[in-house]
């Protein structure tokens, strides 16, 4: 009996018609595996990866491969964004194995939970030097029917080393000049000179590492910092990762030139993105970041709002490419051929040559994927938008990628800090009303009472799952970004609620953090990672906010917890510098206060010194605004008008400069280097 149908996750719901009987994650499962006496399969995904839907049609949708694996297995099915603690602990098991992961993350382990074999993908018939699923099936199945205390010694080994498993973070002390100097260094090293990035390929957006750059760059002038983040974005934004007609960027680049992506757009990932990029238009007015933060804004808008008013997880790879395949890609990309039927021949010429649309193509099967070469030359912008918006309506009339509904909350509290500064930088108030929407959503639907966030919801409806440290962190940092930019403190009182709840259930002892709360589910080991994946790790997020919170609050418990938490980025922002991205953008704001900006006034005539604040460019500096008197925001406290016009306040570091009634001061005041 296949058990998923009444899941939430449309990870799960797509695996709902297998043949296999899949039990969801539960004690349930494993109580069964244990009246049995058989090992446990655990199947990790999620709803737009590729190869996971590639796995399903091979072998978890053949009837022959289902049979074999209800016989000898319970069989559980996991959403990987549903239950980040349990990806994240049998991930590491993965990967101290055999010394890479992925998904689909594929586990057999004992009713206990320990794991004894591990894999990712398996081919039906072996290929490629991997052996074929069924080989493994029967491999695992003899090995559990015939050497059973060899497989449970393993099996109890390899629990033993995940459960003993210590993070040594740096000891006493905060990041300071030498270690983020030696981070930028590390990251000059590994800098791609040619494409912008770092390493090579597959090449993913390195967005918190940008972040940390700009940042850097603001506080201490380094020019190298600001020309590795801008030639970065400019490289992905021409690239075939960015999607040159819809906007919105691809989950990775197969290759090191950004050219073939891996088609799938995620939320976070556009989230983190719109951001650096309104950030990079602020500290150099490029008409480039301007166009693709308000671009990728418009995509997460148009694409991913859901009808409750929050923002979908992502859309699929994968859309029938007109045969009734479904193929990688097949929404996105363009044959000279598809040019000329959808332009004529002239235009489609141009086309090809503006996009890079070649006849052997730069994808599969003779198709390109639409780019921006640099000898593209000087464009005719009205033939131009007349031919992107040719091409995108035929692109509609195709079938769409899937969409995963999941509303996630910390991908939401990502998207709502990028639409809240986009929209209020760009003059794009629609965008600030979407992210207040998203923000009550979250309010309305994740969080209870007592503060505590679920982790998802779907149709209008909270899932069974709590939240994880980074959905804490996540949106308390959405809400402070919104308080921020609206006025309304009430955003920054919420953000305290979950800032709380971190340092009552998230903390451990000497500074540092779990991904799971104190009384979350016992798995065989507590997830804990300092470390960026895709998104900021929940340690280093949960620092950056408690440091902004302390700043609009003046609250010492906060800042000395995001003091601590930084001890990690002592330890290893020098050595791993990419992989601590946000933990160094949380230490350049310590380094520079961070400043506390409070701007008071009435009416119009405040707007200007408000839109000022907003723009400065000093690492983390926080914004309050509001009327004379008004008790929304601490720092607004005994701050009045200056000669009866409004005036902007600066403090940092116990010390407050003389305010000010001139934007043009104040502009000065925080985009100087400290």
């Amino acid at each position: 009996m296949n058990r998923l149908a009444d899941s939430q996750s449309p990870y799960l719901l797509q695996h709902a018609a297998n043949p296999v009987d899949w039990w969801p994650w539960g004690e349930e499962a494993l109580a069964e595996a244990r009246r049995r006496d058989v090992p446990v399969f655990l199947s990790v995904g999620y709803s737009s990866c590729h190869w996971c839907h590639v796995m399903a049609h091979e072998s978890f949708e053949d009837a022959g491969t289902a049979a074999y694996m209800n016989e000898h297995f319970v069989n559980i099915k996991v959403d990987r964004e549903e239950r980040p603690d349990v990806d994240a602990v049998y991930m590491e098991a993965v990967q101290a194995a055999t010394g890479q992961g992925g998904w689909p993350m594929s586990v057999w382990m004992t009713p206990d939970g320990e794991p004894f074999y591990f894999g990712t993908y398996f081919p039906p018939e072996a290929r490629h030097g991997m052996p074929s699923f069924p080989e493994v099936l029967d491999g695992v199945h003899r090995a559990w029917s015939e050497r059973r205390e060899e497989v449970g010694e393993v099996a109890g080994k390899i629990a033993r080393d995940l459960s003993e498993r210590s993070l040594a973070f740096g000891g006493e002390g905060v990041p300071g000049e030498e270690e983020t100097a030696q981070a930028l260094l590390g990251l000059v090293r590994d800098y791609d000179e040619r494409a912008g990035g770092f390493g090579g390929a597959p090449k993913f957006p390195p967005s918190m590492a940008l972040e940390f750059l700009l940042r850097h760059h603001a506080r201490t002038g380094a020019e190298g910092a600001l020309q590795m983040a801008a030639d970065t974005c400019e490289a992905m934004a021409r690239g075939g990762i960015y999607d040159q007609l819809g906007g919105g960027f691809a989950r990775y680049a197969v290759d090191r030139e950004w050219v073939v992506p891996h088609f799938e757009k995620m939320l976070y990932d556009n989230a983190l993105l719109c951001r650096v990029y309104a950030h990079l238009w602020r500290a150099t007015g490029s008409d480039l970041a301007r166009r693709v933060a308000l671009e990728t804004a418009d995509f997460m808008v148009r694409e991913l709002r859901t009808a409750e008013g929050g923002f979908a997880s992502a859309l699929d790879a994968d859309s029938d490419d007109g045969t009734g395949r479904h193929v990688e890609g097949a929404y996105y990309v363009w044959t000279p051929a598809q040019l000329v039927d959808v332009l004529g021949e002239e235009d489609a010429e141009y086309a090809a040559r503006y996009f890079g649309v070649t006849e052997e193509g730069t994808f599969e099967q003779g198709a390109s994927v639409l780019q921006l070469p640099q000898d593209a030359g000087v464009a005719d912008a009205e033939r131009l938008a007349s031919i992107r918006q040719r091409l995108l309506d035929a692109r509609e009339r195709r079938e769409r990628p899937g969409r995963d509904d999941k509303i996630v909350a910390a991908w939401n509290g990502l998207a709502i800090a990028a639409l809240a500064e986009t929209g209020a930088y760009f003059d794009r108030p629609d965008l600030v009303a979407r992210a207040t929407e998203a923000a009550d959503l979250l309010l309305r639907l994740h969080m209870d009472d007592s503060a505590r966030l679920v982790r998802t919801s779907k149709d209008g409806r909270a899932g069974a799952n709590a939240g994880v440290l980074e959905d804490y962190a996540d949106v308390a940092e959405g809400y402070l970004a919104l308080a921020a930019v609206t006025g309304e403190g009430v955003w920054l009182e919420f953000a305290g609620f979950l800032l709380d709840m971190v340092l009552d259930r998230f903390r451990a002892e000497g500074g540092a953090f779990y991904d799971t709360a104190h009384d979350a589910e016992t798995l065989i080991r507590r997830p804990q990672d300092p470390t960026d994946n895709a998104t900021p790790s929940g340690w280093t997020a949960a620092t950056n906010a408690l440091l902004s919170y302390a700043a609009h609050t003046g609250s010492e418990a906060h800042r000395s917890a995001a003091e601590a938490g930084l001890g990690v980025v002592r330890a290893l922002g020098p050595r791993a510098p990419r992989h601590i991205g946000w933990g160094l953008a949380a230490a350049e704001a310590l380094l520079d206060g961070p400043r506390e900006i409070a701007v008071v006034g009435d009416g119009p005539e405040v707007r200007a010194l408000h839109r000022t604040a907003l723009l400065g460019t000093a690492p983390g500096a926080v914004v309050a605004f509001g009327p004379p008197g008004g008790d929304e925001f601490p720092l607004l406290a005994d701050r009045p008008l200056v000669g009866g016009a409004p005036a902007a306040y600066v403090c940092r570091h116990f010390a407050c400069e003389a305010p000010t009634t001139d934007p043009e001061a104040l502009a000065r005041a925080l985009s100087a280097p400290s």
